[in-house]
């Protein structure tokens, strides 16, 4: 593609990475009629898209190879750095002038050293971070925050108007992804003080449904987390966002601000997040809620005072 050409539906897109987002995504790109390559390394995902009409690349250099913009959505920091640094020989493999939509929530010291590589090569890169569960992701109603060079990312608006609801621009590299961890600090610390709602009704004896159908309807509840009321007021953790990628997301926040402010109420919603985590299942985010709960069933009534006169 020419510098600063628009990306239009002749473009040819590449996508890397097929988990709960990014399968999503691609499946809204190819409906929306672009012409789509897809790598993941777990083949029968790739396969899945390949029956929409997706091409499957045999690794990432042959993908990036082949396409004008390379777009990914990559689990963390260091398989980011894989693909594109090392083994998966994406910047290599790429012609002169494609361009690079990082959709991954990684640090922004990894997302500006992955500017500054793709700098090297002759490739514009933004980093695209994206906000909002699979739901989201499969009405194309994603919110984007992106960061890198603003005619870049303004030549992009046919890709986002295909997956997303609204795209912001927030400046040079690495701020897309800057943008992402203070909104999922409040994510993240929002779903915990919930599940800390929610168990405080349930001790002052509120019937649990009622509980949860009027708590959704407050306003001090934030949309995002309406929808995690609705299926946890089920029992249902099935995940949108899974807990390991809001542990993940803690992580970097907390990175982040390490040596430069305290964030205790994020420490502690942190600590909940992680326990929960630790365990291993792939279950969703809101989760918490239940430990919650589990936890104010554990605690003993208080025992009942005499009084002598």
């Amino acid at each position: 593609m020419l510098q600063n050409e628009k990306i239009t539906l002749r473009s040819r897109l590449g996508l890397i990475g097929l988990g709960y987002l990014g399968s999503r995504i691609a499946r809204r790109l190819v409906a929306a009629g672009f012409p789509v390559i897809v790598y993941d390394g777990d083949h029968a995902k790739a396969a899945e898209l390949s029956n929409l009409g997706a091409e499957v690349a045999r690794d990432p250099g042959e993908l990036a190879g082949k396409v004008d913009v390379i777009l990914s959505s990559l689990p963390d920091d260091s398989v980011v750095e894989a693909v594109y640094l090392r083994a998966g020989n994406v910047l290599r493999s790429a012609r002169p002038d494609t361009r690079i939509i990082e959709l991954s929530t990684i640090s922004p010291e990894t997302s500006r050293r992955l500017h500054r590589a793709a700098q090297q090569f002759g490739l514009p890169s933004l980093d695209v971070a994206i906000s909002g569960s699979t739901p989201s992701a499969e009405a194309g109603t994603l919110t984007l925050f992106g960061g890198g060079d603003r005619e870049i990312f303004e030549s992009a608006d046919a890709i986002f108007a295909a997956i997303a609801k609204q795209w912001f621009y927030m400046g040079r590299g690495g701020s897309g992804v800057a943008m992402k961890l203070v909104v999922n600090t409040l994510l993240g610390v929002g779903m915990q003080a919930v599940a800390e709602a929610v168990a405080l009704g349930s001790t002052l004896d509120l019937p649990r449904d009622l509980l949860f159908d009027t708590l959704a309807k407050t306003t001090v509840v934030a949309p995002a987390h309406v929808g995690e009321l609705a299926t946890a007021k089920m029992h249902d953790y099935a995940p949108q966002f899974p807990v390991r990628l809001m542990h993940k997301d803690f992580g970097l926040v907390l990175a982040a601000a390490h040596g430069r402010l305290s964030m205790p109420a994020t420490e502690a919603a942190a600590a909940i997040n992680s326990a929960e985590a630790a365990l291993g299942s792939e279950e969703d985010f809101s989760v918490v809620i239940r430990r919650m709960e589990q936890l104010a069933k554990e605690v003993p009534p208080p025992k009942a005072r005499i009084i002598l006169t």
